[in-house]
């Protein structure tokens, strides 16, 4: 049986010479080739800057919040003095508070906290004032020092938030020597029945 030689195959076994002086021809004209040096990485783009959701929340919580219109029953003095009297409460009741005539329970500081923390923070805190019964509560809300603007944000919301409860007969900037402008006095009313809900 005849054995049929390979289609393009050199006769004689040239092509494996023919192969491997061209791999040296190759090798010798690369001789002198050097690897260029690693160049250094693109430098990366600069971050976006950080979204300030929680700023952004705080904002709109505060929309909302002044969006609402306040009670009939709100006083206020000049300046930035926040009083406020429950409709058909003497006002007797309002000057003895600003007096410093009712003695201060319990107190709560609002410092470092965001919208949403403090309005929860105020909602505990009456809970509990139920619970022990207090009349009179000192809530720390701060000047707004170092609100943008140094706007007092949180003094204005907290006012807001204590007249929408009905437990709430009164409130009045603290005296000075109880922080002034930073804090408002609370006058509560609970009912005789003792009860959690």
């Amino acid at each position: 049986m005849e054995r049929k030689s390979h289609p393009g195959a050199a006769p004689g076994g040239s092509a494996a010479a023919d192969d491997s002086a061209g791999k040296d021809a190759f090798l010798r004209a690369v001789a002198d080739v050097r690897p260029l040096p690693a160049s250094a990485p693109p430098p990366r783009p600069a971050p976006p800057p950080p979204i300030p959701v929680q700023s952004q929340q705080d904002d709109a919580a505060v929309l909302d919040e002044l969006m609402h219109p306040l009670g009939d029953d709100l006083l206020l003095e000049g300046g930035e003095e926040w009083i406020y009297l429950q409709n058909g409460m003497p006002r007797a009741l309002l000057r003895d508070l600003r007096r410093g005539r009712f003695r201060i329970q319990e107190n709560l500081d609002l410092h470092g906290c965001t919208v949403d923390e403090a309005r929860q923070a105020i909602g505990e805190f009456l809970l509990e004032a139920r619970l022990w019964r207090w009349r009179c509560v000192r809530i720390i809300h701060g000047k707004g020092l170092g609100s943008p603007g140094r706007v007092p944000v949180l003094k204005r919301l907290v006012g807001q938030w204590l007249i929408r409860r009905k437990e709430v007969l009164a409130f009045a900037q603290a005296r000075p020597q109880e922080g002034g402008g930073g804090a408002v006095i609370v006058l509560l009313q609970w009912s005789r029945r003792r009860h959690l809900s």
